[in-house]
């Protein structure tokens, strides 16, 4: 009986995972939105007690702390706008450049690859004939940049009806216009309850955290308060520790990107900065806008060397001196459960998911550290 209580009680335990992670991938757009909210609202909470300690009532404080972060991410964007819309006037080069270096590219794989075929000997001799058929006539055709269509004609048997099929490519162009419209306006819908969400969390904050702690009774109550200051301290760590990094990364990647004649060092340098940020990804996403930056205005393979250069080592210093320093001393996660956690996370919630990943998995270390059943976990999770 024992036994089968306790099989009961592991199918009973697998089958709720199986629930839950199913709620957190079908409402995934809700419970990304609160976090995101959640994440803010711990950032901006030491700003509003600051306020409320010189006598300004909670609401209003929390209004105006509100209200100049608002201002200050409306005056970052407007900058960003502003380098953009100079980008704008170089971008149409972009693809004629771009696709001008793969066709160079292109042809000196081709020349060292018949190169090496003659130094085999499996083909003819320097200054063979040249080959004909298909392939010769095809390799022989002028690289205008200009694709060819070859139209075989099949006759039809006598007597029967000869079956035509159209393929419309515009179907599936228009219906991933369609979709990603759709996860436009969801992601607009959703961003716009943020600012709502953090306002009446910090406001209303005193009166959800009192009747947060009635579930609790005795030494329990005091374990979450505990843990819910663990939460809040590694969220406001984690999120100012990145901030300054990127800070970091954005001024040097600038600097850099001046002296090397990358064009518009300052905006591609904050861009690749954060980029380089992103978990596992952040090298090669930090190599874009250098690498469209040069493209964009035909800049020397050089420039592109020495950016490829300077965005690896920024990188490599910033997950090996930075992070560690700013970062790791509060959240303390092992690499493999940081490695985990982006897995799961971003096949549940996509790019949400590697960004948000970390904050809730070193959240759960937290709450872990704080409640004595759970501080094997805790210790598991630790580095």
């Amino acid at each position: 009986m024992l036994e089968a209580a306790r099989e009961s009680n592991y199918a009973l335990m697998i089958i709720a995972t199986g629930v839950i992670i199913a709620i957190l991938y079908w409402a995934r757009a809700v419970f990304v939105t609160s976090l995101v909210a959640l994440i803010v609202a711990f950032l901006l909470e030491p700003f509003v007690e600051m306020l409320t300690r010189v006598r300004f009532p909670r609401p209003l404080a929390t209004f105006l702390v509100c209200l100049v972060a608002v201002l200050a991410l409306y005056l970052a964007g407007l900058m960003l706008w502003n380098q953009l819309s100079d980008m704008a006037r170089v971008a149409p080069n972009f693809a004629s450049n771009l696709t001008a270096k793969i066709t160079a590219a292109t042809g000196r794989l081709e020349d060292f690859g018949d190169y090496t075929t003659r130094i085999l000997g499996a083909g003819g001799p320097v200054g063979a004939p040249a080959a004909t058929g298909p392939k010769a006539a095809s390799k022989a055709a002028p690289k205008n940049g200009k694709k060819t269509v070859t139209v075989e004609t099949i006759p039809a048997m006598p007597g029967s009806i000869q079956e035509v099929r159209i393929h419309d490519d515009h179907n599936a162009v228009s219906t991933y216009i369609v979709a990603s419209l759709g996860t436009l306006y969801q992601f607009v819908l959703m961003a716009s309850f943020v600012p709502f969400l953090v306002y009446f969390m910090l406001s209303w904050r005193d009166h959800i955290y009192k009747n947060f702690l009635r579930f609790f009774e005795g030494a329990d109550r005091l374990v979450v308060a505990r843990s819910v200051s663990g939460v809040s301290a590694m969220a406001r760590a984690f999120v100012v520790g990145n901030f300054l990094i990127g800070i970091i990364l954005a001024m040097l990647s600038s600097a850099l990107f001046a002296v090397i004649h990358v064009p518009s060092p300052v905006l591609l340098g904050v861009l690749s900065g954060f980029l380089s940020l992103t978990p596992y990804i952040g090298f090669p996403l930090g190599m874009l806008p250098p690498l469209f930056g040069a493209l964009a205005t035909d800049a020397d393979s050089t420039v592109i060397l020495l950016s490829f250069v300077v965005v690896l080592t920024l990188h490599l210093s910033a997950m090996n001196i930075f992070y560690p320093k700013l970062v790791g001393a509060r959240v303390h996660l092992n690499p493999l459960v940081v490695t985990l956690s982006l897995m799961f996370w971003g096949f549940l919630w996509d790019a949400a998911g590697l960004l948000l990943a970390i904050p809730i998995t070193a959240g759960i270390k937290a709450i872990c550290d704080n409640v004595a059943a759970l501080k094997p976990y805790g210790r598991f999770l630790g580095d």
